[in-house]
């Protein structure tokens, strides 16, 4: 038994013997009774299909309901029979609202839409789940490492990598084969900066991505194919803990110049990380990194192959517009759809009373599609400024930490597909099914005509 399974047995006896320790969430006698709304937003439906066609129950909510009672999702990791429901945020607005309230809506109890077990939230998400105080002490020693001289320092190898990247897909289709734009080059380049970045081995990186990968596919029955999700969750969560462990052995006696040593060596006030804590902050990282930024490459490069003039348009001052455009690229492609929040203390939002235990689910894609906020907001317009978007949460102590890394390596990527294949023509994805992750899985991409 390694370390990680010894901590996560021990965890499961104290769960089950000291009850009394266990944080859970409040609860009231009034979510039982309350009446679902008639526009399901929970259903396995409603969430295979793709955000321009959820979109227009989405603008209904937004105008008649903007917070909504709605009944438990469809398919749930952890199904729980006396699960009342939860309300769906959907404006912008009302978002802010929650996100910027961390103490009564807190993140401790889960971030997504059912009850996962304590242990898992500890292994798999990190800060990402917890509360201040524990938040602030997790991700003040984590961003002592991930600063801006860091993403400045690698800013070259990033555009490097992506040139190389790039042209590797080119040569590949002007050689005959068939080139995907997911697994030949949106793929990659977060790819290879997360394990260059914290010094993963490169015969372990796409062992570490599938993982990733498995602790998102909980929801989409293509990934799952049949096997049990939760099951699956903690299988991906525990092959990256278990390879972490072992490289920050290694980095105890062999320090490296990368960000896994770094976190190793992080201290503040005397406080540094546990070994369970690094492990639980690369799961989470491995899923950010590789996931959010392959997919808003992908739906992205979708956006400009089916509007040619914002294509056009960025492509005749590319350093003088990228800037917006990647703005646009994260508002249009609005990958992660949703988060959850537990109510502690009563509180009006918008007009309802949310009540201590109730779930509240933020739903970024639909704040980004928020008429009040956006002109035409479903027009895809890379001149889109001011572009207050929801692609990295609404603000708070959540916002996330690999907002401007995703940024330059966005900014690199597209630069490479304009100097190589300007005339780039893309196929129709085929998206990933889940209620979590608006993502592509493979998407046909021809390189066009040489420049």
């Amino acid at each position: 038994m390694t370390s990680i399974e010894n901590d996560l047995f021990c965890a499961d006896v104290s769960f089950d013997d000291e009850d009394d320790n266990i944080d859970t969430p409040p609860t009231n006698d009034v979510a039982a009774t309350r009446r679902h709304d008639p526009l399901n937003v929970s259903s396995d439906a409603f969430w295979d299909l793709d955000l321009p066609e959820r979109e227009p129950i989405f603008a209904e909510l937004r105008r008649d309901r903007p917070i909504s009672w709605q009944p438990p999702i469809e398919t749930a990791v952890s199904p729980d029979p006396d699960d009342p429901g939860y309300w769906a945020v959907v404006r912008h607005k009302d978002i802010l609202d929650i996100s910027q309230n961390s103490d009564v809506f807190v993140s401790r109890y889960g971030v997504m839409f059912d009850m996962l077990p304590p242990v898992f939230l500890e292994m798999a998400m990190s800060f990402l789940a917890m509360d201040n105080p524990q938040h602030h002490k997790v991700r003040r020693l984590v961003s002592s490492v991930f600063t801006p001289r860091q993403i400045r320092r690698i800013e070259s190898d990033i555009a490097e990598r992506a040139q190389r990247i790039v042209a590797a897909a080119v040569d590949k289709a002007r050689a005959g084969a068939e080139v995907d734009f997911v697994n030949d080059v949106a793929r990659h380049l977060p790819t290879e900066m997360f394990g260059y970045m914290f010094g993963f081995p490169e015969e372990l990186r796409a062992t570490v991505v599938h993982a990733a990968d498995e602790t998102q596919a909980w929801a989409d029955p293509v990934l799952l194919a049949g096997r049990d999700p939760a099951e699956v969750q903690v299988e991906g969560a525990l092959t990256i803990h278990e390879i972490t462990e072992e490289l920050i052995e290694r980095r105890r006696s062999e320090p490296a110049e990368d960000l896994l040593t770094a976190l190793v060596q992080a201290e503040i006030d005397g406080e540094k990380l546990s070994d369970f804590e690094i492990g639980a902050t690369m799961v989470l990282f491995s899923v950010a990194a590789n996931d959010t930024t392959r997919h808003t490459t992908s739906l992205a490069a979708k956006a400009l192959n089916d509007y040619p003039d914002q294509r056009q348009w960025l492509w005749e001052d590319f350093d003088g517009r990228i800037g917006l455009a990647t703005e646009e690229f994260l508002r249009w492609g609005s990958v992660v759809q949703n988060f959850r929040r537990t109510c502690v203390t009563p509180y009006e939002l918008a007009g309802q009373q949310i009540l201590p235990g109730d779930k509240v689910v933020m739903m970024y894609a639909s704040g980004n599609r928020d008429e009040t906020v956006f002109t035409d907001p479903n027009t895809f317009d890379l001149q889109r400024n001011p572009n207050p978007h929801m692609a990295f949460g609404g603000g708070g102590i959540h916002y996330c930490l690999g907002s401007q890394l995703a940024k330059v390596m966005l900014r690199s990527l597209f630069r490479e597909l304009r100097e190589q294949t300007p005339n780039f023509v893309t196929g129709e994805p085929e998206l990933l099914r889940t209620n979590f992750i608006r993502g592509v899985l493979s998407m046909p991409f021809d390189p066009g005509a040489a420049p």
